[in-house]
Order: structure tokens, then sequence, then C-alpha cells
């Protein structure tokens, strides 16, 4: 049985995603109100159409899966009518207590890092998510104001670690010239400094600060060894790539060998192409498959 926290105690992030996993399974349904995806829907390319695109897949997703991963650019260009529409599609997922990841893909220093994270993970902002995508080019260090609000308010981040798209590799696969990271790819060090400041800070089983390791690669071929036996305190994974993209959930532990079970399953258009009125239908079958291949 899982003890209770204290009220008004922190409960980190990492601990969190284990219990949704647990309730709901590793499936995480993206919102990505794609116009031609809002045309197929019979909504309107606008403020008002991504909201009630973005409200009627929080409906669907509630009671199936436990997470959620707005794509903040389709809201974002509707400008401050798009994120009040974000907003209440925000509001919903935290009424039905889905974990909720932004993709915002945020990377700043200083002060500037700070302000991302207040808007994004400070208690009570209208845009408040329990996760958000961010990336490391000015190094993981740069990220230290919103490592540390993370850590304070129970919130998780994702660094960009190792992507899907092709212009990524000449930089992820790039070798460090010095350092204590000197040697390993880009992506190898950003996840190694990732799973160092997991094992000083976590206690349970999964750590609040997870790396995106795209499902179309190999990782092999970025200097990532997945058949290498984890840390201890598991490093959480964002896997785009599953579905319409073309990784099989099936083939999750050998994607990611030992990291398999952190592994968020994100898909997209593989089940927000089913439409409305079918798109309960879709998520559920994806939450059994997905169940299969994690055993």
């Amino acid at each position: 049985m899982t003890p209770v926290p204290p009220a008004g105690a922190v409960v980190p992030f990492g601990e969190r995603l284990e219990q949704a996993f647990a309730r709901h399974g590793q499936l995480c349904v993206g919102i990505d109100p794609h116009a031609w995806l809002l045309s197929d829907w019979g909504l309107p390319d606008s403020a008002a159409g991504v909201e009630s695109f973005g409200r009627a897949v929080v409906a669907a997703a509630f009671g199936r899966v436990g997470i959620i991963k707005p794509q903040v650019a389709f809201f974002e260009r509707f400008g401050s009518a798009g994120y009040a529409a974000l907003e209440r599609t925000l509001a919903d997922a935290r009424a039905a207590g889905l974990l909720v990841i932004a993709d915002v893909k945020r990377g700043d220093l200083g002060t500037s890092s700070e302000a991302y994270a207040q808007a994004w993970l400070g208690a009570g902002s209208p845009l408040e998510v329990d996760a958000v995508t961010l990336t490391a080019y000015m190094g993981v260090g740069s990220l230290d104001a919103a490592i540390d609000l993370a850590a304070g308010t129970g919130k998780g981040l994702f660094l960009l670690s190792a992507t899907s798209n092709p212009e990524a590799a000449v930089i992820q696969r790039a070798v460090v010239a010095d350092g204590d990271r000197a040697g390993l790819s880009v992506a190898r060090a950003i996840l190694d400094d990732v799973a160092e400041r997991n094992a000083a800070a976590t206690t349970g089983p999964l750590g609040s600060i997870g790396v995106v390791l795209g499902a179309t690669l190999d990782l092999a071929g970025f200097g990532i060894d997945v058949t290498a036996a984890p840390p201890v305190a598991l490093t959480p994974v964002l896997a785009p790539g599953f579905g319409h993209q073309g990784a099989d959930v099936a083939n999750l532990s050998a994607l990611y060998g030992g990291y398999a079970r952190g592994v968020i399953v994100s898909e997209s258009r593989s089940v927000l192409a089913a439409g409305p009125d079918r798109l309960h239908e879709a998520i559920a079958r994806r939450v059994i498959e997905t169940g299969a291949a994690r055993g």
C-alpha cells in the first residue's frame, strides 16, 4: 500500500508519475491541434477550434490514461486567444487529475530561465502544469533555476537528449571535447548529468528529471547504451515517435532496455486521427497495446 504523504507535503513528480503508470499504464496522449486535424474534426482553425479540440481530448483521456502532453505551439499561433484556450484546457486537465506535460521546449539561463519555470511550474499560475520539456543547448547548468523550482514544487522536467528529427544528429552525436563528460556524445552527456541529479535527489524508483529520447532512433548511434544497467533512481524517458511516426510499441523493451519501465509512450496523431466520435475507443485500444508491451 502506498503511504499517504502528510497534508501539504510536496510529492515529487517522479512519485506521481509512478502512480500514474500503476493506475493507467505508460501511454501519454498528445494534444496537437494541427490545422488538418481541426478540419477533419469539423472545427475551425482558430482559438475557439483549438480550445474545443483540447478540451475534447482531455475528456476522452479522463479515466483511460494518466498523462497528456499538449503541444503549446499549436495554441500559441493564435496569440493571447490561443493561450486563453490553452489555460482552459489545462484547467480541465487539472480538474480531471491528469498529469500534464507541456511541450514548450524552453531554454534560457539565469533569471529568464527562472521566469519561464515560474510561468509553467509555479503554483497557481494559469499555465501551471506538472512538467515541461526544456532544451539544454547552453548547458544543463543553465537550467538550475528551473530544476530548483521544480524540486520545490513537486514538478518535473524533460530535457531534450536524442531527438528524432534528422537535423539534430550532427549536434547530438557530437563528442564533448573536455571536462567531466569528455569523450561522450552530447546526448549521452545530458542523460548522464540528469541521471546524477536524480541519484542525488531521489528516494523513489523514478527520478523527477527526465530526458527526451526518440523512439525512432538507434540510440546506440547517439552513444546511449540501453542494455547497460540504468541507475537505481531511474531517469524517466519521454518517448515521441510511436504510432504515426513509425515506432511500434511492441518493441518498447528492445528500444529502451532497462529504461523501458520508465518510458512515457507518447502518441498524438495515431489516436487523434480517429476523430472526436471514436477518440475514446482509439485511446482505450492503445492503452491495451501499451500494457501488453510493458508485460
